[in-house]
C-alpha cells in the first residue's frame, strides 16, 4: 500500500486524538479503542457500535447523545440501515442545537479522516 506507514501513523494519531477528546477516563477501553481504529478506516459497523456505546453508556463511555448521533449519522451515511433508525430515535431526545453540533462533529470527522488519508 503506497504510503502505508505514514498513513498508518496518521490514522493512529487521529484515533488517539478522538480518544483523548472523550471526557470519561474509562474511554480507553479496548473495545472502544478498537472501534475508533476501525472507524478511522471507514468501517460503518464500527461507527454503529460507537453510536450504541455512546447512546447506552456502554463499554466505559458516558452517555453522550451528541456523540451517539454523530456515530449513527456516519454509519447511516455509509449505508447502515439500523443506524438511521437509531439516529432518528435519539434525535427525539435532543434539541436542535445538539443535533446541529452532532452534525458538525460528523462533518469534522469526515474532514479529518480525509486529511489523514492524504
Amino acid at each position: 500500500m503506497p504510503g502505508g506507514k505514514k498513513m498508518g501513523q496518521a490514522w493512529i494519531k487521529l484515533v488517539d486524538t478522538e480518544i483523548a477528546s472523550l471526557d470519561n477516563a474509562d474511554a480507553t477501553d479496548l473495545l472502544v479503542a478498537s472501534c475508533l481504529a476501525a472507524a478511522a478506516q471507514g468501517d460503518c459497523n464500527a461507527y454503529f457500535d460507537l453510536g450504541v456505546a455512546f447512546s447506552t453508556a456502554g463499554h466505559g463511555v458516558a452517555c453522550d447523545l451528541i456523540e451517539a448521533h454523530k456515530w449513527f449519522n456516519l454509519a447511516a451515511v455509509a449505508g447502515h440501515e439500523e443506524a438511521a433508525l437509531c439516529r432518528a430515535d435519539i434525535s427525539e431526545e435532543m434539541t436542535a442545537r445538539e443535533i446541529a453540533e452532532a452534525q458538525r462533529r460528523a462533518r469534522e470527522w469526515i474532514a479529518d479522516t480525509r486529511r489523514a488519508a492524504a
